[in-house]
């Protein structure tokens, strides 16, 4: 699938939070990467006996990930998503297309239909950090987050209903309410070990 940086008409354009200026920061660490150092790493080294702490499997990247099928007849839509998703990430999201036509839909090959954005790094812990501090408290009713959608190579997809769970999105900013994927890509092998890593960094599974 190409992909394609988005810059034009991407939503109104923000000032970047202090957490994203703490990002650039040269000697600036995460608290979740200290968190994973100084008491995930042992801790999972005990739970599974890890003889060498590189065995302890890590998080390599966040794939936030919208699909906007109603923006093939509407681009502003997809436009407005794209400058969500930066304001909730602070880094510019790519266009993501059609793999194949679907006359039905008047869908043609590589036409836009998504944005998306790949975080590492820094910017990968701090969303991390906000998503399960901040963003995730504020969902209504919320009593924790499925523990079946993990894909049996170690990676784990949320789904989120809307972006307004974010408190960076303002209902009246907004063009339409849309969803999102969260897929978290982990060097685990197994699902217990991804989830175990996954719940040591924060994020809160409600029982099975």
């Amino acid at each position: 699938m190409k992909s394609k940086a988005v810059s034009k008409g991407a939503g109104k354009s923000k000032e970047k939070t202090p957490e994203f200026s703490a990002v650039a920061t040269k000697n600036y660490v995460p608290r979740l990467k200290l968190v994973f150092k100084e008491k995930v790493l042992p801790a999972m080294m005990k739970e599974f006996g890890y003889k060498n702490p590189m065995q302890v499997p890590r998080i390599e990247r966040i794939v936030l990930n919208v699909g906007m099928g109603e923006a093939v007849q509407n681009v502003k839509l997809l436009e407005s998503a794209a400058g969500e998703l930066e304001q909730i990430t602070g880094q510019k999201p790519v266009l993501t297309r059609a793999k194949k036509a679907i006359a039905g839909f008047k869908l043609r090959e590589g036409i836009p239909i998504g944005v998306k954005v790949t975080l590492r790094g820094a910017r990968m812990h701090e969303f991390m950090d906000r998503l399960v501090s901040v963003a995730l408290p504020r969902i209504r009713d919320f009593r924790g987050i499925s523990p079946k959608a993990f894909d049996g190579r170690g990676n784990y997809t949320l789904g989120l209903k809307e972006q307004l769970t974010f408190p960076e999105i303002k209902y009246d900013d907004i063009a339409s309410i849309h969803g999102m994927d969260i897929t978290f890509v982990t060097t685990a092998k197994r699902n217990d070990e991804a989830k175990a890593l996954l719940a040591h960094l924060g994020m809160p599974f409600r029982a099975s």
